[in-house]
């Protein structure tokens, strides 16, 4: 991915605690993690607050197909016990 120069005016104490933690030459990347960081927390706090469900069953028929959600898990769960104790079978002998 590219980089963009651009100029971006913070208060002196701001600069001054971001250059004592993390130093003078490495400020840009800091700034560009923690808004990286934060939009992804924004992003995710849009589709969290949003009115229409995240979920619509008609996109996953397998899970419908497999007697809904809660026997889907089950399935899932029996299937990784098993290959668990698989494991250890093989381990011990």
């Amino acid at each position: 991915m590219g980089q963009h120069r651009t100029h971006v005016i913070l208060p002196e104490g701001l600069v001054a605690e971001i250059d004592a933690l993390v130093g003078q030459r490495k400020r840009s990347a800091f700034l560009a993690e923690v808004a990286g960081r934060e939009l992804r927390r924004r992003r995710l706090l849009a589709i969290l607050t949003r009115d229409a469900p995240l979920w619509d069953p008609a996109d996953h028929p397998d899970i419908e197909k497999a007697g809904g959600a809660a026997a889907w898990v089950k399935k899932l769960r029996r299937e990784a016990d098993l290959a668990s104790t698989r494991r250890l079978r093989s381990r011990r002998g």
